[in-house]
């Protein structure tokens, strides 16, 4: 799957607002806006996305888990 897929996916299942997964990602509130209308990805924003995505995950697995 690729990263902006990830990305909707998360958005859509967290409720969070783009330009706020922009900023506590890669500190760019218009990462997704850009996303949306075709920017592509270098290894160290998408290395950095995929990290940010992954911390998110464990995070709300250890809330579920209480």
């Amino acid at each position: 799957m690729s990263v902006h897929r990830k990305i909707e996916k998360f958005l859509r299942a967290t409720d969070m607002p783009p330009t706020k997964f922009g900023r506590l990602s890669v500190r760019d509130p218009r990462l997704v806006h850009d996303l949306r209308r075709g920017r592509e990805l270098g290894p160290r924003i998408s290395a950095r996305i995929e990290a940010f995505l992954a911390a998110q995950q464990a995070q709300r697995q250890q809330g579920i888990g209480q």
